[in-house]
């Protein structure tokens, strides 16, 4: 890059995670907006990271990954991008990377959330963190966000390719008519009065991966609902889970095509706790690998990203 070129900074942005069992609690006072978590709640997370290695692993991952982005983008030689990650609920907060990038006098701002489809409560979230970062700042420098990719062609064949290869875990005889379950986290029911598009985009990205598939049965829950006393999105991976085990199956592999990295959600969640559900009613329950780092995801973004920038105005 040339002294007179200034860089495209790329803020990838994803939920984050407690970095020691230690940083639970903060990580949850954070996450739950400054209110304190109660005391047998908060042992309650921690032995779900004490039993998934004692931290999240997302901050390592989603680190890995904006710097596998920065190298694809810059293969041309010119390194025209800097890719950097900011976390909503730890560190490096939003605000915190924010202002690191600052530093570097970017001539634009590309924001990217690590989750494909788009909600208020989540992407919306994230947005909202950058532009108070940005108010507070003082910051002129042009912002855009990425939208939704939720069928984004290369997103589904990755993870069509992950479904295909944990197929192998099970019997020949059985992976034809393998029932597949999708599933994404789980919302409060009040978004679809909002007209949030959250539920049509994860139900969009399993669509657009059963029409990969040969043709198998596959089948969609929510995880993970959380504890507040409102309705939150159904049905619940637990009761289709049932419902599988009535219709008689005895395998089910588990797709959560909402997620792009491993976490809690996906380490404790399905792989011991609803694993644990499965095995009490007779059925073998297996996961996909997720995205992770993987060359899939990283080319995957840096499309998303390309295209992205294609659609701005010269003086955006």
């Amino acid at each position: 890059m040339s002294e007179s070129q200034r860089p495209t900074a790329v803020l990838l942005m994803a939920m984050g995670g407690p970095d020691s069992l230690e940083n639970v609690e903060p990580f949850l006072l954070d996450v739950r907006g400054g209110r304190p978590t109660p005391p047998e709640l908060v042992e309650e997370i921690r032995d779900r990271y004490r039993a998934t290695g004692g931290k999240s692993p997302a901050v390592e991952i989603t680190k890995a990954v904006a710097k596998k982005l920065e190298h694809r983008l810059n293969e041309s030689g010119d390194e025209q991008y800097r890719v950097y990650f900011g976390l909503r609920h730890w560190h490096p907060f939003i605000k915190e990377t924010y202002a690191e990038l600052l530093g570097d006098d970017p001539e634009q701002i590309i924001g990217l959330c690590l989750a494909p489809q788009q909600s208020s409560l989540s992407t919306g979230a994230y947005r909202k963190k950058v532009e108070e970062a940005r108010s507070a700042l003082q910051s002129t420098c042009p912002v855009s966000y990425v939208g939704s990719w939720h069928r984004h062609p290369g997103l589904i064949a990755a993870i069509a390719e992950n479904i295909n290869q944990a197929l192998l875990k099970f019997p020949p005889d059985v992976r034809a008519t393998l029932p597949i379950l999708f599933t994404a986290h789980s919302l409060p029911e009040r978004i679809v009065a909002m007209k949030d598009p959250y539920p049509d985009e994860v139900k969009g990205t399993a669509e657009a991966v059963t029409a990969l598939l040969g043709g198998g049965p596959t089948f969609f829950a929510y995880q993970s609902q959380g504890r507040s006393g409102e309705t939150w999105l159904g049905p619940t991976v637990e009761s289709v889970v049932e419902e599988l085990s009535r219709a008689g199956h005895r395998q089910v592999l588990v797709a959560p095509i909402g997620f792009l990295c491993d976490h809690v959600e996906t380490l404790y969640d399905i792989d011991i706790e609803l694993k644990r559900f499965a095995a009490g009613l007779g059925l073998q329950l297996e996961r996909i690998v997720m995205l992770n780092d993987s060359p899939a995801l990283i080319d995957t973004l840096a499309s998303v990203l390309t295209a992205h920038e294609s659609s701005l105005c010269p003086t955006s």
